[in-house]
Order: structure tokens, then sequence, then C-alpha cells
């Protein structure tokens, strides 16, 4: 690479800021593939510029220059943890897992690193104690909610978010993946999702499955996308989401009594079907109101004896923290 080129280039993004290849070709007055392959990609190699976006809309800037972050001493106990447990997807658009991740917060929150690893471990070891073979138990709290319960058994795979720290790293995949619609999110879900579902559906001898349908419009339904690529050994329960003149999403409803009759009203399940158990699986679930309302239905029916929920995520006290999903 022509070391005058490299530097016209660097030269004309530092004037710039961000600029698109189209940009440079007009400027150096050569093609998009001379562009590319003699001074873009080695630019980029090595850490010169750094490129953001996606075809067809890229752009490129220069590197920034970051002061060398200090070396925190930290156990190694204490990093498998953090690696195993934490992510954050950045104001920015970056997906930072593990220690990467956690540093970055702790720095951003002008918190100390070394102290708040620990509290972190111990905040993780408090929420720990809810789990038994890798899943929550949400029974307790379904029926500290409703008097009557219709739902045998409830599960999260976790706590959609946790004290002080925020979402958990199921919290930030579900949020981000629903909000974005990003399928690469989506599918570590699914696949985390997957090897749950496989585990209740042997230990409760489940026959049939049924997905809760989506109640906010989006062009990538993730509630569709589990469904579609679960691919569970067992027959599939439609559950509808009855069309009204007003969409009303569960996540908009604040007290608990409308969001029984938001469910109540807007679902109904066409299964002339038999079966010992039923699996429902939902995204995330707050007051558990759709599942159980849901498990009624299906009970109402005599389409099952037993109806089993799993969630992705569940709160852990109330449900107001799951209306951002």
């Amino acid at each position: 690479m022509s070391n005058k080129t490299a530097d016209k280039i660097i030269e004309y993004i530092k004037n710039k800021k961000q600029v698109a290849a189209g940009e440079l070709v007009d400027y150096l007055g050569i093609s998009r593939q001379a562009l590319f392959k003699h001074h873009l990609s080695k630019l980029l190699k090595n850490g010169a510029l750094v490129k953001i976006g996606k075809p067809p809309k890229v752009f490129y800037l220069l590197k920034e220059k970051k002061e060398a972050r200090p070396r925190y001493k930290i156990d190694k106990k204490l990093i498998k943890i953090i690696n195993t447990n934490y992510l954050i997807i950045t104001p920015g658009g970056e997906k930072l897992e593990g220690y990467k991740g956690f540093v970055y917060w702790c720095e951003k929150q002008e918190l100390p690193v070394e102290k708040t690893a620990k509290e972190y471990a111990l905040t993780l070891q408090k929420y720990a104690r809810y789990k038994k073979s890798g899943l929550i138990g949400g029974m307790q709290k379904i029926k500290g909610t409703f008097s009557n319960v219709y739902l045998d058994k409830m599960y999260y795979l976790d706590f959609y978010s946790i004290e002080r720290f925020g979402k958990t790293k199921l919290g930030q995949l579900l949020l981000y993946a629903k909000q974005s619609q990003n399928k690469k999110l989506m599918k570590e879900l699914i696949d985390q999702t997957r090897i749950s579902a496989e585990k209740l559906i042997k230990k409760f001898k489940i026959g049939g499955v049924g997905f809760i349908p989506p109640t906010v419009k989006r062009e990538t339904q993730f509630m569709n996308e589990l469904k579609k690529k679960m691919h569970l050994a067992v027959k599939e329960i439609v559950i509808t989401k009855i069309k009204t003149d007003i969409i009303v999403p569960q996540k908009t409803l604040n007290k608990l009594n409308d969001r029984i009759e938001n469910a109540k009203k807007t679902f109904a399940v066409e299964e002339a079907g038999n079966f010992n158990a039923i699996l429902l699986i939902d995204d995330a679930v707050g007051s558990g109101a759709t599942l159980n309302e849901i498990a009624k239905k299906i009970k109402g029916r005599g389409t099952a004896k037993k109806v089993i929920g799993l969630a992705i995520t569940g709160s852990f006290k109330g449900f107001d923290v799951i209306s951002e999903v």
C-alpha cells in the first residue's frame, strides 16, 4: 500500500470524521476494487481505521486512541463467574460479554472494579439459591399472586434483572433480540430455551406444547421465531391472539386485575385433544396472568390434566420490570 495514499485517506477521514467508501473513491480517483483491496482492508487490519454499520451503509472512521486500562487484581474464580454470567449491550450497539463487559460497566458507572466484582459474585450467589437443576421455580410467586391457580408448575431460565446490577445475561439478550429484531440474539435464546423445554417434556411426560402469541406488532416476532425453530418432539397446541378493535398489550397494564382481564378476553385455545400434560412457553413473565389464564382455558376444555409454564425470564418481585420487553 502506498504510504502516500494511506496518508491521504487518513487525513481525509480526520477532517470529515466518518466517510463512506464512495466518497473515498471520488476523492482518490480510483476504483472501488482498488480502494478495498489495496487500501481499506490494510488500514482496517493494522488498526488505523474502524468501520461501522452494515452493507450497503458502511462508514469508516479513525480508530480512537484509548488510554491503557489499569490492570485489576481479581481472583481467577471471580473472573470465571463474571465470564459465565455477565453480558451488556452498549448504547453504541456493542455486545460485550464476560469480564470485558463487566469492566466497561464498572468504569462507566465509576465503580471500583475489584470491590464491585466481589459484590457481583455475592449477589449472584443470593439469587442462585432459587435455581434447581438450572431452572428457577416460580410457583411460590404465582400462588402468592392469584387466589385461583391453574398452573401446576412454573419455571424461568433466569430472572429478568437482579438488584443493583440490572438486567441479567438473558434479560439483556431478550430485550435487544426483541427491540432490534436481531436473529443472532434470538438464536442464542432459542438454543437455551430448547434445552430446558426438552428436560421438562421428559420429566413431566408432556405431550403438547403451546407458544404464547406476541401482542406487540413487530416485523420479526421473537415468539414466532421461537415456535418455528424449537423443533420439539411433541404436538403444538394452537393458542390464538384474539383481534380486538384496539390492541392493548399486556406490558402496558400495571394493575393485576387488568392483566387478568386482558388475558381472559384476548387469548383462545384451539385444541380438542387430550393430554397428560401441556407445556406453555413465553418469553417474559411478570405477574404470570397470561399463562395462568391460558392454563385455566386448557383445563376448562379438558385438554390437559396438568399445565407447566416455562419462561425465558421472570421477575423476582412484582411485574413492572418486565414491561420494557
